[in-house]
């Protein structure tokens, strides 16, 4: 015999008007009731018809999230997967389903708001794409809820981690252990705010310590490009005022850098100090163990559903707002007191 919504709430001692509204995501439940009607329903086998709850509420619970990595690494890029598995964690918990939003359905082309309309999703969250194309455009203008992560849009709410604190942070370290030619190689600028605003706070950072910054400490890479960052990595090794201090665009670079450096017969931190950016646990593993300012993962994907999911709830109450997430310097053994006299 199949579990019911009667067993649900005789088991939590609930009426069962309480718990069709947990079920059905209606905002006057305390948190409280809602994890223990669905811990309950969980543990006696019950499961909600999601057509039946869809045709009641005028609601698919299900959101869509678009993802679309110009780098090819997909879900396995370590910062992007972790921010979503705690947006998935998030949302899942409060009886959402998730619905990757792309371009194409077999055959059929059509933009993201044709796909979120086709796919009935109650609202987006916008994690890695072209901010500034039309079509994103097109999506966040319309009267679909939207979340964004790591840009701001007036209407929309953003979840924003400080990327000009964090580059600062490094700035302010290196400055800490004696150096003051310090290089800063960044990521791709195309349409990206991440990469404008750690260029911004670098150069601010320089300018509040009043350190010079000659032409071409500040150089162009890739995210997660090896082959790139070896390129820019050389150029400034080839300068006769080669920086102390380099700065990467990722914790990623920290492997083909390393390889360099030492091709290079220089050792880190010895002769040249180095630091990433994203706190990425697996480059932890590599020694001398990175320097680097960890972006909050955990942090930025729950807050990311939350207002997702409060816009939702609450579409005539919500506000669009952007919560700035904090990061965290971690001291590792990449950066050491710049060499005497440089």
């Amino acid at each position: 015999m199949s579990v019911t919504i009667k067993d649900v709430a005789r088991t939590c001692g609930m009426s069962i008007s309480t718990v069709s509204k947990v079920f059905n995501g209606y905002p006057d439940i305390s948190e409280a009731t809602r994890r223990q009607v669905m811990e309950t329903a969980h543990e006696i086998g019950y499961r909600p018809n999601a057509l039946a709850r869809a045709l009641k509420t005028n609601r698919s619970f299900n959101v869509g999230v678009l993802f679309v990595d110009d780098n090819i690494s997909g879900l396995m890029h370590p910062f992007f997967a972790a921010v979503l598995n705690a947006f998935k964690a998030e949302v899942e918990s409060r009886g959402y389903d998730i619905t990757f939003i792309n371009h194409n359905i077999g055959a059929m082309d059509m933009t993201y708001l044709e796909h979120c309309r086709y796919r009935n999703v109650d609202g987006v969250c916008l994690a890695c794409v072209d901010f500034y194309s039309s079509e994103v455009a097109e999506l966040v203008n319309s009267d679909l809820p939207c979340v964004t992560i790591d840009h701001v849009f007036n209407n929309r709410s953003s979840i924003i981690s400080d990327n000009i604190g964090g580059i600062g942070t490094l700035v302010d370290r290196a400055v800490e252990l004696g150096h003051r030619r310090i290089a800063y190689i960044h990521g791709q600028k195309r349409n990206s705010s991440v990469t404008e605003n750690r260029i911004r706070g670098f150069y601010r950072a320089m300018e509040q310590h009043g350190l010079p910054l000659p032409d071409g400490f500040v150089v162009p890479g890739r995210y997660d490009d090896f082959e790139y960052i070896r390129g820019s990595l050389l150029a400034l090794l080839d300068r006769p005022d080669r920086p102390t201090c380099i700065l990467l665009p990722d914790d990623a670079s920290y492997f083909g850098a390393l390889d360099t450096l030492r091709e290079q017969g220089l050792r880190v931190p010895e002769d040249i100090s180095v630091a990433g950016y994203d706190g990425i646990r697996s480059v932890q593993a590599v020694r001398p163990r990175l320097t680097t300012v960890c972006q909050d993962t955990d942090a930025m994907g729950r807050h990311a559903a939350l207002r997702l999911i409060d816009h939702i709830d609450h579409p005539n109450t919500a506000i669009s707002d952007s919560i700035l997430i904090p990061t965290m310097l971690i001291e590792g053994e990449s950066m050491a007191a710049a060499p005497k006299g440089l």
